[in-house]
C-alpha cells in the first residue's frame, strides 16, 4: 500500500536539539516542508554517516524553507549521550526526533516489529503534512542527502506548479514538462 498523500497522524515526542530537550508535536511541523529521516540506531555504524551527510547539507535544506527530523526510537537521553560522545554527530543541527513506543515508524511504515528498531526511511512531507515522497532502504544502505535534496526541490516545483511535473534527474532551471495530449508518444 503506497503512502503517497497519507496525512502524517498527530504525534507529541521528545527531542534533542542544540543541546536541549524539547517537545515536537504534528502541529509544530505543519506549514512549512519536512523531511522525516528514519534510522536503525543510535551508536551503530551506518547511521552516523547518513546523519553526518544530513547535517553537511542542512544549511541548503533550510533555506529552502525545509526542517529536518531525524528519527530513530531510541530516547531522547540516547540522542544526547550519542551527541556528546561523537565528533560525527556533534556537527547535528537538525532536531533528533525520539521515538521509543515506535509510534513515528509504525505511522510511517518502517517499524521493524521484530527487532525494535526502524528501517532506513526518506519521507518529504508538504505543508499540509502529506507525504509526497519516500524511498526505504535495507538496513545495509546507507542514503544520500543531495539526491534527497534534489527530489525535495522536485516535489516543493510540482506543489506550486501542478500542472507541471519534473523529468528524471530534474534540478531547478531546468526543464519541466507540461503533460498534454500533444506529448503522447512524443518522449
Amino acid at each position: 500500500m503506497s503512502l503517497i498523500n497519507k496525512k502524517v497522524s498527530d504525534f507529541t515526542v521528545k527531542a534533542f536539539k542544540n543541546g536541549e530537550f524539547i517537545d515536537v508535536s504534528l502541529k509544530d511541523t505543519l506549514g512549512k516542508w519536512a523531511v522525516y529521516f528514519f534510522y536503525p540506531a543510535d551508536f551503530t555504524f551506518v547511521c552516523p554517516t547518513e546523519l553526518e551527510d544530513l547535517a553537511n547539507k542542512y544549511e541548503d535544506f533550510k533555506k529552502a524553507g525545509v526542517e529536518i527530523y531525524s528519527v530513530s526510537c531510541d530516547t531522547h537521553f540516547v540522542h544526547k549521550a550519542w551527541h556528546d560522545t561523537s565528533d560525527t554527530i556533534k556537527k547535528i543541527q537538525y532536531t533528533m526526533l525520539a521515538d521509543p513506543t515506535a509510534k513515528l515508524a509504525r505511522d510511517f511504515d518502517v517499524y521493524i516489529e521484530s527487532d525494535g528498531l526502524a528501517e532506513r526511511g526518506s519521507f518529504i512531507v508538504n505543508p499540509e503534512g502529506e507525504i509526497v515522497a519516500y524511498e526505504v532502504n535495507a538496513g545495509g544502505v546507507g542514503r544520500n542527502a543531495d539526491e534527497l535534496f534534489r527530489k525535495l526541490q522536485a516535489c516543493q516545483f510540482v506543489h506550486e506548479h501542478g500542472d507541471e511535473v519534473c523529468p528524471a534527474k530534474w534540478k531547478p532551471g531546468e526543464k519541466t514538462l507540461k503533460p498534454s495530449l500533444d506529448l503522447v508518444g512524443q518522449l
